[in-house]
């Protein structure tokens, strides 16, 4: 057990970047994972969580602060208050370094690649257009027992109440929904909402696990791929305006279907890879969609219905791979899992099925190592990566992979 106790103050000095926002430092042998921190700073931190052979702290003072340190834009992005933006005191072109040095580790050490292997991909993240702030279009506020609309603290379910966010689409800083604006949420347990690339802008609130419109259209327009796309303002989409079609160009360059081929979209959700696939293969090929929710599948039974080659399958993956209900041979496979992965055992199917390719886009690097890891030991190997910051200011970042059979 460690030395160091919840609440306590070290002074330290900052190594490496860590997954999570962190960065690694050791006091006394002890691993220290610290937030609000730069690698190489001297700071004081203040542990937050103790466990087995690790803490957590806050960077709560910089002695010596790093080149790319910057004074964080939003007042809330401090320790103790809110947890959704991780890296507002690192200066842009330095986050994506952090973000790119972050998936580099993951793959040494989780998906079993070497130093060589990983300077052959030139691993690296692209910012996208619009700059840090004022990007993402999606936005759900917690609701304290006040009725008071705000967003978390890091690793917790206390609401910090805020008068603005500077991360969230211009338009939905406008909305009449903080507490700075009069507003008071007695009866709802979140707030949800949408500033859509098609204009709409929608409010709505959640209790008890229904929701309810509170302003703008139930239904929101997004336009991607050359399409105009129609579904719930509670749907998911890509939270960034640019992520849609970033990510589909990114597919379609590294896999390049053809015309005739079999495709298949997996976690399809409304079926934006499933439409850009259809539009490659033409007439003569087949995409199959499969999507597990059921808002997600009807957003695509309704919004690729114009598109006969396509087949929407209502399953969750791994079950309609082990039940056949989607079947080889098939020559390229999109695979856009959850946070947590594809898995072994679909990872498994997918390379018994025979594709020519497979376009992994992954929201996680850690779970992308690990399935990358299970693809290797099938005879398979990444023949390129992308990572592109769909998140600025967060530790999250997103990636497109192309595997290919040795």
């Amino acid at each position: 057990m460690s030395g160091l106790e919840e609440a306590q103050r070290v002074e330290l000095t900052v190594a490496a970047v860590a997954p999570g926002g962190h960065c690694v430092a050791r006091v006394d042998g002890q691993v220290v994972f610290v937030r609000h921190a730069l690698p190489g700073e001297r700071v004081v931190a203040e542990v937050t969580e103790v466990h087995r052979g690790f803490v957590r702290a806050d960077a709560v003072a910089v002695l010596e602060a790093a080149p790319d340190r910057v004074a964080p834009p939003c007042p809330y992005a401090r320790p103790g208050r809110c947890g959704g933006c991780d890296l507002q005191h690192v200066a842009p072109d330095a986050q994506l370094r952090w973000k790119a040095a972050v998936v580099r580790e993951q793959l040494t050490r989780l998906g079993g690649l070497d130093e060589a292997e990983c300077d052959a991909l030139d691993v690296r993240v692209e910012a996208l257009p619009g700059g840090p702030l004022g990007w993402r279009s999606r936005v759900r506020y917690a609701v304290d027992a006040a009725g008071r609309a705000g967003l978390l603290k890091h690793r917790s379910h206390e609401v910090v109440p805020v008068d603005r966010c500077l991360i969230a689409h211009p338009a939905i800083q406008e909305l009449p929904v903080l507490t700075a604006t009069g507003a008071c949420w007695p009866d709802a347990d979140a707030v949800e909402t949408v500033a859509s690339t098609g204009g709409d802008v929608a409010v709505t609130a959640l209790a008890a696990g229904r929701t309810r419109v509170v302003s703008g259209p139930g239904r929101v327009r997004e336009r991607a791929v050359g399409r105009e796309w129609s579904l719930p303002a509670s749907s998911f989409w890509q939270v960034h305006p640019a992520a849609a079609d970033t990510l589909v160009g990114a597919v379609l360059e590294l896999t390049g279907p053809r015309p005739g081929e079999t495709a298949w979209d997996l976690y399809g959700g409304a079926g934006l890879f499933a439409a850009a696939l259809a539009d490659r293969v033409g007439e003569a090929g087949r995409v199959t969609l499969v999507e597990a929710a059921g808002d997600g599948v009807t957003a695509a039974r309704e919004n690729l219905r114009d598109l006969p080659r396509v087949e929407v399958v209502a399953a969750r993956v791994e079950t309609a791979l082990a039940r056949r209900r989607v079947t080889g041979p098939v020559d390229v496979v999109v695979l856009d899992p959850p946070r947590s992965g594809a898995g072994a055992r679909v990872v498994r199917d997918v390379v018994a099925a025979g594709p020519r390719a497979v376009a992994y886009v992954a929201c996680d690097p850690a779970a992308f190592a690990r399935d990358l890891r299970v693809f290797t030991s099938l005879g398979w190997r990444l023949a390129a990566l992308r990572g592109y910051d769909l998140f600025p200011m967060t530790q999250h970042v997103e990636l497109v992979g192309l595997l290919l059979p040795d």
